[in-house]
């Protein structure tokens, strides 16, 4: 049952040839056999999700129902959800249980998903490799002394193991295709606005963004049909129609113009992952698309950037977990400078610490022109970069990540090498552009990802893409040996 997509789980649900509770149970079965050599789960909702189980069931047998009815789910723990812990991966909001569900959970739980419970994740999603998480650091089933990629990990390493059909994600700069990719599952984020950030704990606004994480892009069509639209909650949501993206998954690649640009394939990225993506590419020669070269010129500025920029809105953004606010409180304060100190300097990991240090350094009166305001007008400068290059092409392709998954503790202690991990990603964000990362290959016995970029609200060309190589391809229904059974 493991083994199946959530589109084959969904039609043996609607042929009655599994009820929502086998499948529930199933999977709950399978998460208290594995979870423990992964640390993916933050919160696993044995009882709960039963109960919505049984409810699905008698749902379905009314004939009734939503798209996504009696389907088990997993929700990043950064997404507020009613009546469950919602930590974020910190000490700050270990107590912390929601009286609301965000727009992306109520979604899907109107569809009908069961929540099987709360992934790990980086603290405040500030990471790459899943391992600033105050609950522990998650292990990448392909090899459990690697991480699995951040901030998402728990999210990724959920779906690669199959505990699991699906489990939202949130992307700020590349948190989603990242460890999609260093676990070789299949990771969407949407164009800035196309879902809703309501509910969301927020890291840095102007970049965060909810997606999904599943094993093929068929799954993540079925679901994204449900998470995106517009929501007057999130004043950055946009009003714009939702297309039928399962229907539009048969849409041919026969004269799609691929971009690949050469700034991508440049020094940094090992040899084995470009000649596996340079393979994925070639797939897609064979099915009739033109590849040319294209240009991003900035691209190299992304990382510093997004380094400004980020930090700079999680210093605002997390000033409200103070002790007295929210968050955690210490014991017994002397005074009130005393109770802000100790309690954020308990409640925030080493990683958030020095995020928001760095943010409110170039965010203070000296500095803000010379750092903040610089970054802003070197965003617009990548931003145009991908629009010029939009005028060329329909899509742009390349690496998700510079190489493969690396050794649990290998670059904790050299920040600037582990935030280069998300070099290929981080102008997406910045940018606003939709990106997906696909299985591609393996280099090593590790999962290597294909990325694909749209243009803006162009999520369903992406798929349709996605969809098509993996009608060729195998490499999304590959499961890590000690997971297969």
């Amino acid at each position: 049952m493991h083994k199946k997509s959530l589109a084959e789980l969904a039609r043996d649900l609607k042929a009655k040839k599994v009820s929502s509770e086998e499948l529930t149970r199933a999977f709950l079965e399978r998460i208290e056999r594995f979870n423990p050599k992964l640390n993916a789960f933050i919160s696993v909702l044995k009882d709960s999700a039963l109960a919505e189980a049984r409810a699905s069931d008698k749902r379905i047998a009314a004939g009734q129902g939503g798209p996504l009815e009696g389907l088990p789910i997993v929700h990043k723990d950064i997404f507020c959800t009613e009546g469950v812990r919602t930590t974020c991966g910190s000490k700050m909001l270990d107590n912390f249980v929601s009286p609301y569900d965000a727009t992306v959970v109520e979604r899907l739980k109107k569809a009908g998903t069961v929540l099987l419970g709360k992934a790990n994740m980086d603290e405040f999603a500030m990471g790459s490799s899943n391992e600033t998480s105050f609950y522990g650091p998650v292990k990448n089933p392909w090899d459990e002394t690697r991480v699995p990629g951040g901030s998402s990990g728990g999210s990724a390493a959920i779906v690669a193991a199959r505990l699991a059909p699906a489990a939202t994600a949130t992307d700020t700069g590349g948190s989603i295709r990242q460890p999609a990719a260093l676990v070789g599952a299949t990771g969407i984020k949407p164009t800035y606005g196309r879902v809703s950030r309501y509910g969301i704990v927020a890291f840095a606004s102007s970049l965060d963004q909810a997606g999904i994480i599943t094993y093929s892009a068929e799954d993540a069509a079925m679901i994204m049909r449900v998470m995106a639209g517009h929501d007057e909650r999130d004043s950055t949501s946009v009003d714009k129609p939702v297309p039928d993206y399962v229907a539009g998954l048969g849409e041919s690649v026969k004269g799609l113009r691929i971009g690949v640009p050469k700034e991508f394939f440049d020094k940094g990225l090992d040899a084995k992952v470009a000649a596996a993506v340079q393979d994925a590419i070639g797939v897609y020669k064979k099915l009739g698309a033109t590849v040319q070269e294209a240009s991003l010129p900035n691209f190299w500025l992304s990382v510093p950037t997004y380094y400004v920029v980020a930090p700079a809105e999680c210093s605002s953004n997390l000033a409200r977990f103070d002790g007295v606010r929210y968050g955690h409180r210490c014991t017994d304060p002397m005074d009130l400078t005393d109770l802000y100190m100790r309690s954020r300097g308990e409640g925030f990991g080493a990683e958030v610490k020095r995020r928001i240090m760095t943010g409110t350094y170039v965010l203070s009166a000296g500095y803000y022109d010379a750092y903040y305001l610089k970054a802003q007008k070197t965003r617009s400068l990548i931003r145009q970069d991908f629009l010029e290059a939009f005028k060329q092409v329909d899509v742009i392709m390349g690496p998700t990540a510079p190489g493969t998954a690396f050794k649990l503790g290998e670059k904790t202690d050299d920040p600037i090498t582990m935030y280069l991990n998300d070099i290929y990603a981080n102008g997406v964000n910045l940018a606003g552009l939709p990106g997906l990362s696909i299985p591609a290959g393996f280099v090593d016995g590790l999962p290597v990802g294909l990325q694909i970029i749209g243009n803006y609200f162009d999520e369903g060309r992406m798929l349709a893409a996605a969809h098509q190589y993996q009608r060729e391809t195998d490499w999304h229904l590959r499961l890590p040996k000690n997971y297969e059974n």
